[in-house]
């Protein structure tokens, strides 16, 4: 239950922020940090006042559900405590231990002495939500350490080591000892020897803002002009970062007062902007995955050693990300180019993050070490979850989880990395169906951040659970879903090249269609996404699908016969050379467009004129359209959890939200009577979903629509 704690030490008052889990400064628990702070500051016995966070941490800012939200005249912010705070006369200290962040560090950039933890975080995140600080940040931190450092600082949005935070000026000092003691110890120091601790260090609203060490004022102009040129377009997801640095410019030109006006204004004008609604529906979306309606609860079974079967990408991959995770693994292939291949890439990327500071050379050393590459199977019998990562065929992938179910112990956990399987099927090969599930992740799997959690038939909620427990662990963003061809993700992606494929089909160069969905916010378009990971993949899967499934003409197929196969061998739907970009940059191709064209011509299909509103509008909709049957067909839970995956999986720029967002964005009505143009243009792959054509009828959206199993439970 959210309280402030209160205690005296002679002088000093402490208080607790006490807010569990994470200290939330609320509206409402701000007004009772208001009363307490009032309190002290009527008690004249009170001299200074220590703020300091119970539950192991500071506190994480303000609480985020109270964004969308309109304050009234009795409402209280975190602005109204620290406006208590920069008026009164008492010393302020904070004393920092895990997290500080958001309003929590504004909370402390007002006080007197900023003290923290050697595991103190310290950061400033509002641009992750496409918002600024908006409680003086922006202007009390370019006062303290310069408006280059403060820009980076806050535009990054990562935290920070309490040990960096003193370097950069942002704190006093690391304690090794009780901080709030050693907090408490400074105010007496303060209140009994005044002139050894004069000037008093709270007004850093009155210091003169500067822009960094050794740059004159004169430069600021330039300076805030580079700072817009580095950040994207406000179109391009970079609108908050914009009104960041129009905020540090007014702390740099205009008295603090003024400055913080400001700072307001354009907190408020984000507030209310798309983006920022965007980036926030996908911050609570994320904290809905692990909630599974129905489910039972259940306990995750512990996870202490890690199989993997398969050297190659995607296997190497998986088992950096155990290592990463601190869970040892064994990795079984019998292919020795592989497994030489695979311990080189290992030890290639932990010597890769210490060259970038992320790890020491011991750490690295530590990582790679657990990491085990052996072509005898036994070696996995004690492994708690067992991921196979074998070639993307049925036949091959039966005959792995045969050979692991003999191998495993009792209990383990039997998963498969499967982009389109049937999870079902290969559970059917053991004795153990319960304990069978997908794990997929996403290529390269130690960097992407999505894992799609695969729900079999007969998985148990305890397999559920720890693959849930797993997917934290290896700080992955772990959607469910349902068993069904391509899952959530790969279902979507196959109608949405499926539209690109038409387009080219129809006459439109495969760079105009990519420069279209770049623009939109894509770092990719479908075509290089496509050479990226490899037109030999994608017509292996097509060929699996039947004929049905392979689009009007055979350009993919001429491609993959000529050995077009995309990055890999310089050339695919675009050209790639070695000089250029490292060989990652898409070069128009005139002979693939000629081969469009061609094929397109004995296919009957007429080329025709496009505007680059049609290109995005199939692209996306054919996303959109999917994604709604997915909802109706149970294999997605919510519309957020398709836009995580889209988000996190795919590329979809965050601004949006991902596709489901994006509808309601621009509303689900016009979406669904595009669709139905595009069905009486196109054919019957754009038959619109039910639950889109509910939605339309009402006027509604998906970010109100029940989950899959509330609509049958209903």
């Amino acid at each position: 239950m959210a309280q402030v704690q209160v205690r005296d030490d002679g002088p000093v008052r402490v208080i607790t922020l006490d807010n569990p889990p994470v200290n939330a400064l609320s509206f409402t628990y701000c007004a009772q940090l208001l009363d307490a702070l009032g309190a002290a500051e009527g008690e004249a016995s009170v001299e200074a006042i220590v703020l300091t966070g119970a539950n192991g941490l500071f506190s994480a800012g303000a609480d985020v559900n109270d964004f969308n939200s309109e304050p009234t005249p009795e409402t209280r912010t975190v602005r109204d405590v620290i406006a208590a705070i920069e008026h009164s006369e008492k010393a302020f200290l904070a004393a920092i231990d895990g997290n500080c962040l958001g309003g929590g560090l504004e909370l402390a950039l007002t006080c007197d002495y900023r003290s923290a933890t050697a595991r103190s975080k310290l950061g400033l995140p509002e641009i992750r939500l496409g918002l600024l600080p908006g409680a003086g940040g922006t202007q009390r931190l370019v006062r303290l350490i310069g408006a280059q450092a403060a820009l980076e600082f806050m535009l990054k949005g990562s935290s920070v080591s309490a040990e960096r935070a003193a370097q950069l000026g942002i704190i006093d000092e690391v304690t090794p000892g009780d901080v709030v003691e050693q907090s408490v110890a400074l105010a007496k120091g303060v209140l009994e020897h005044p002139s050894e601790h004069a000037p008093r260090k709270r007004r850093v609203s009155e210091l003169k803002a500067i822009i960094g060490k050794g740059i004159t004022a004169q430069a600021a102009p330039f300076v805030v002009s580079q700072a817009h040129k580095m950040v994207p377009s406000e179109e391009q997801g970079g609108f908050a970062a914009h009104k960041l640095i129009d905020a540090v410019q007014a702390a740099v030109e205009m008295s603090f007062a003024f400055g913080l006006a400001r700072e307001a204004r354009l907190f408020e004008e984000l507030v209310r902007s798309q983006p920022s609604l965007a980036l926030r529906h996908l911050f609570f979306a994320e904290r809905e995955l692990p909630k599974i309606p129905g489910l039972p609860a259940a306990e995750a079974l512990p996870v202490a050693k890690a199989g993997v079967v398969g050297a190659g990408t995607m296997g190497s991959g998986i088992a950096i990300t155990f290592a990463q995770a601190g869970i040892p693994v064994v990795v079984v292939d019998t292919n020795d180019e592989a497994v030489e291949k695979a311990r080189q890439t290992t030890m290639g990327m932990f010597m890769y993050q210490v060259q970038k500071g992320r790890l020491t050379q011991e750490e690295a050393w530590a990582r790679a070490q657990s990491v085990t590459f052996t072509d005898d199977w036994n070696e996995l019998a004690d492994a708690d979850v067992i991921v196979e990562a074998v070639f993307e065929e049925i036949g091959v992938k039966r005959e792995v989880f045969r050979r692991l179910d003999a191998v495993a112990k009792p209990g383990a956990i039997l998963a498969t990395n499967t982009s389109t399987l049937d999870v079902d099927d290969l559970a059917a090969q053991t004795q153990r169906p319960e304990f069978v599930i997908g794990l997929h992740f996403f290529v390269p799997a130690n960097i992407m951040p999505l894992l799609e959690i695969v729900r079999g038939a007969r998985s148990s909620p305890q397999t559920l659970a720890t693959a849930f427990a797993l997917g934290k662990r290896l700080r992955k963003k772990a959607v469910l879903s349902g068993n069904a061809f391509g899952f959530i993700g790969n279902r979507m992606v196959f109608d949405y090249v499926r539209e690109a494929v038409a387009l080219a089909e129809e006459g439109v160069a495969p760079a105009r269609i990519d420069r279209v969905m770049k623009d939109f916010g894509f770092p990719m378009g479908p075509f290089a996404m496509s050479d990226l990971s490899g037109l030999d993949v994608a017509w292996h899967i097509q060929k699996s699908r039947g004929e049905a499934a392979q689009g009007r003409t055979r350009v993919l197929e001429r491609l993959v016969e000529g050995k077009r196969l995309g990055q890999k061998t310089l050339a695919g739907y675009f050209k790639y050379d070695k000089s250029v970009g490292k060989g990652r940059e898409p070069i128009p191709d005139p002979e693939v467009e000629a081969l469009f064209a061609e094929e397109a011509r004995q296919a009957g299909i007429a080329p025709r004129e496009v505007d680059d509103d049609e290109i995005r509008d199939r692209l996306l909709f054919a996303l959109v359209n999917r994604g709604a049957y997915l909802l109706e067909e149970g294999i997605a839970l919510r519309p957020g959890d398709i836009d995580i995956v889209y988000v996190y999986g795919y590329g979809f720029p965050p601004h949006h939200g991902g596709p489901m967002w994006y509808a309601d964005e621009i509303g689900v009505d016009r979406v669904y009577a595009r669709i139905v143009e595009f069905a009486e243009q196109f054919g019957p792959q754009w038959t619109p979903s039910s639950l889109l054509a509910e939605i339309a009828e009402k006027h509604g959206s998906f970010a109100g629509t029940p989950t899959a199993e509330e609509l049958v439970n209903a």
